[in-house]
């Protein structure tokens, strides 16, 4: 499939403002983080759900959710892996591949928004701290939506592929079964 020039600028203006928006919220919200609270120091903004809702500051060197602690360069080229197969892949997702496309820019936004800590703090700045699930921050959450919205498209998509192939199959035995059929009757 070739890709004209305007098609491909349009392609990727669309993945660099939904990736801008995440990257925009992810590194607000962390410096929010960064400025007001140290690193241990929680706040919650409803003081009626502090075991279970809460903002606390914290330095992660791991993958995201505080996974691998001591994996942080082989993620920090991981997530420059990612970003250049994404750049790469996504002008090529059919137009009418709107989920996939969403999916493609959330995983990129939130894997930018870490890079970005990454390269220029040496860990990522994790805060939001929901009951007894790691510490995150908006752009784990913007990569974890984008892999569920990927899996839930490609879900719907073989659901959709399957009666097809089932209509095809069961045409082509019932071929099968007519031309046995005429050889043995005739």
């Amino acid at each position: 499939m070739v890709v004209s020039p305007l098609a491909r600028t349009r392609d990727y203006l669309t993945l660099l403002a939904i990736a801008g928006i995440v990257i925009a919220l992810d590194q607000w919200s962390k410096h929010l983080v960064r400025t007001m609270l140290q690193v241990g120091e929680s706040w919650s903004p409803l003081p009626g759900a502090v075991p279970f809702l809460r903002v606390v500051h914290w330095n992660n060197t791991g993958a995201a959710f505080g996974l691998f602690p001591a994996g942080g360069m082989v993620f920090t080229i991981v997530a420059v892996i990612v970003s250049i197969a994404i750049l790469y892949y996504y002008p090529r997702v059919s137009g009418r591949q709107i989920a996939l496309r969403i999916a493609l820019a959330l995983q990129f936004g939130g894997a930018i928004g870490n890079l970005i800590d990454r390269l220029a703090l040496g860990t990522v700045t994790d805060f939001i701290a929901v009951g007894r699930f790691p510490v995150f921050n908006v752009a784990d959450a913007s990569i974890s939506i984008g892999v569920a919205v990927l899996v839930f498209a490609m879900w719907l998509d073989d659901r959709r592929r399957k009666p097809s192939h089932a209509i095809a199959d069961r045409e082509g035995q019932e071929e099968e079964v007519a031309s046995e059929v005429e050889r043995r009757v005739g």
